[in-house]
């Protein structure tokens, strides 16, 4: 297994070409033009119901590679070291999110000069050797964009008999740092919404979802490579496949060493200019902020978490494997398109230190109903009740540790439709509705119920249910050193009120 030493390689050798391995799902020239689906078939009608999956869709792995130029020959590409960036393999990936409780996850790795060609001729054959040998995790093709004007993105191709091909041609087209010689033209805002354009058009569009949003921030609403009107745009471009950003980043483990304990110079998520808040990026965390504001605009604008591996935090670097500290839960069959199906369309929630492994939040308005990710279109004079179900498991967590839910937050927000104002972050009309404790709740094992009314509504509105193990009211600016195991947070994504 090639997870230790690292292997060094020329791209002129990639350019030679490589063999398609015997076994290889066929490939074509063109786009796929039938539909998504497990072992690329459609998802049929099934009678399977839909179950929470966990997974993680920004993984890295050895061919996240290091370049080297020539000195000698300024023109030549670089050389490329693999292991260098990503320590592991696909299917150590693989294993070890079995082993922490994922059924599906993406290998996302870096880019570089002529890098599609790495992805499509080497690390695709070892994705179809994981996927053979660790079948009980769903594995996606793609790759963590070097965004066009911004910093990364998890691209994430469906599961078809073209993925190998899609991927390559959107890597190749529009990667900024794929280009060879360097292309600076590639490198813009502009370039980036072509490439939503593109990928909107193709037969089974992909996923776009923003990495570490605001990791290059250098304060509360002072943002860096990606602003709140560049996420607009995006949204606006392409809605189906531009659909949201990282809730909680990786690299939570940045402040621990290898033996465990605090490290005081470790920032969580690599968060050193401004930090995360309860392990949270300041664009979901803060109540009223950005996220509340594309809310407030009715957007599909959805969040997750992830575990951004390169280096495991026990072997010098500052992650944990896939799954187990953060994981995003997907509302999906057991099924590549009905897991694809449910990130599109937010039937989401994440959670960090698996404070909890359920989260059904249903809003409801005479016999209608709605849950994540849903709208309910509402009645005038109908009155609105919100139920939530949470499974706080009693299994201890990778840490050894059985974290107990201290609260339950609901929140509501008015949407008023798209505001002129691009770089808007706030919306004034977000609040905690109702704050729910163990006095508030009924008990039944592992399970969580509770119910509010809301009332009737003179707006349309948005809901959102956000917990914790702590005692904070709002989530506190993390510290550098602080034990990601102390402050655990899950976060539903939205459901919709409509006014009829």
């Amino acid at each position: 297994m090639k997870t230790v030493e690292a292997r060094t390689l020329t791209v002129a050798i990639l350019l030679a070409g490589t063999a398609i391995l015997s076994g290889c799902v066929q490939t074509g020239s063109g786009h796929h033009h039938g539909p998504e689906g497990d072992h690329v078939h459609a998802p049929a009608a099934s009678s399977e119901s839909r179950t929470w999956l966990a997974g993680d869709h920004h993984i890295h792995s050895e061919f996240s590679a290091d370049y080297t130029p020539d000195p000698a020959n300024p023109s030549a590409p670089p050389a490329v070291t693999l292991g260098a960036d990503g320590r592991y393999s696909i299917l150590k990936n693989a294993e070890m999110a079995r082993e922490f409780g994922l059924s599906w996850m993406v290998s996302t790795d870096h880019g570089g000069p002529l890098h599609s060609k790495l992805n499509h001729d080497l690390a695709y054959p070892e994705l179809l050797k994981s996927r053979a040998a660790v079948p009980e995790v769903l594995q996606f093709f793609g790759m963590e964009l070097d965004t066009p004007g911004g910093e990364h993105s998890s691209l994430i191709i469906p599961h078809t008999h073209d993925e190998r091909e899609s991927l390559r041609d959107i890597e190749s087209r529009f990667a900024h740092e794929d280009a060879w010689p360097e292309d600076p033209s590639r490198n813009t805002e502009p370039k980036m919404l072509e490439a939503l354009r593109y990928m909107l058009g193709i037969a089974a569009p992909p996923v776009v979802i923003a990495n570490h949003p605001s990791r290059s921030a250098t304060g509360l609403g002072v943002y860096g490579k990606y602003t709140p009107r560049e996420f607009r745009d995006w949204n606006d471009t392409a809605p189906e496949v531009a659909i949201g950003m990282e809730g909680a980043p990786g690299h939570q483990a940045s402040g621990l060493n290898p033996f465990g304990a605090a490290d005081p110079t470790g920032a969580r998520g690599g968060y050193s200019r401004s930090p995360t808040l309860g392990g949270f990026d300041q664009m979901t965390a803060r109540l009223g902020g950005f996220w509340d504001s594309m809310l407030g605009e009715g957007r599909g604008w959805w969040v997750t978490s992830t575990s951004d591996s390169h280096r495991h935090f026990t072997e010098g670097g500052s992650d944990f494997w896939p799954g187990e500290y953060s994981k995003t839960y997907v509302l999906a069959r057991r099924d590549h398109g009905d897991i694809i199906d449910g990130l599109r369309s937010g039937r989401v929630f994440v959670t960090t230190g698996d404070l909890v492994s359920e989260l059904d939040v249903v809003v409801s308005a005479g016999q209608s109903r709605a849950q994540m990710g849903e709208t309910l279109v509402v009645g005038a004079g109908q009155p609105v009740s919100i139920s939530v179900r949470a499974r706080d498991p009693s299994a201890p967590n990778a840490a050894g540790q059985t974290p107990l839910v201290s609260r339950i937050d609901l929140i509501v927000g008015e949407v008023a439709g798209p505001r002129e104002d691009r770089e808007g972050d706030t919306n004034t009309t977000t609040r905690v509705a109702k704050r729910f404790t163990a006095s508030d709740w009924t008990a039944d094992g592992e399970i969580l119920t509770m119910s509010f009314d809301l009332g009737v509504l003179s707006t349309d509105a948005y809901i959102r249910v956000r917990g914790t193990n702590s005692n904070e009211l709002e989530p506190s600016a993390d510290p550098k050193g602080e034990d990601p195991w102390s402050d655990l947070w899950f976060y539903s994504n939205p459901v919709y009120l409509e006014l009829n």
